[in-house]
């Protein structure tokens, strides 16, 4: 059973995690996707996106309580200048973790965990939905509607 265990604790001990999870959650803001395990994937997703939605309110306070979980000056400074702004409409749900399959060496279950804003192909392909889709049904009527419509209809002139 697992009454009251709250957090996958992924083999490590506290510091280890803490560490793990910093470096994880710095090389996704800055690459913006990483290939990981489906575990650490899902323990970063939990550890990440509360900091993407301090990072929303860009104050000194809010830059401190990141910094103190990131401790990457490079990657906060990424995180509030280019994340944020392009997340700021965004209630939450700013990671996606896609599946990829399992690893050669121990038959791990791999993921890709990326943030969802940047993922330039699904952004390119979300348009293309929106466009509106042409009806199978026959057009007929209106091509046989069409002549008559065109034609001018002529009226007396009253001289």
């Amino acid at each position: 059973m697992r009454h009251n265990k709250a957090i996958n604790h992924l083999g490590r001990k506290s510091g280890h995690r803490k560490a793990l999870l910093a470096n994880m959650a710095t090389s996704l803001i800055l690459n913006k996707r990483i290939q990981t395990t489906v575990a650490k994937a899902k323990a970063l997703k939990v550890y990440v996106e509360p900091l993407i939605t301090k990072s929303k309110e860009d104050s000194t306070h809010s830059r401190r309580v990141v910094f103190s979980y990131l401790k990457n000056k490079e990657a906060v400074t990424e995180l509030f200048r280019t994340v944020a702004p392009k997340v700021a409409d965004r209630p939450g749900g700013y990671t996606r973790v896609l599946k990829t399959g399992f690893r050669l060496g121990d038959g791990a279950d791999m993921a890709l965990i990326e943030l969802v804003d940047f993922n330039e192909a699904a952004l390119a392909s979300a348009p293309k939905k929106a466009a509106k889709k042409t009806t199978r049904r026959s057009s007929k009527k209106t091509v046989e509607a069409a002549p008559a419509a065109e034609a001018p209809v002529e009226t007396p002139a009253a001289e």
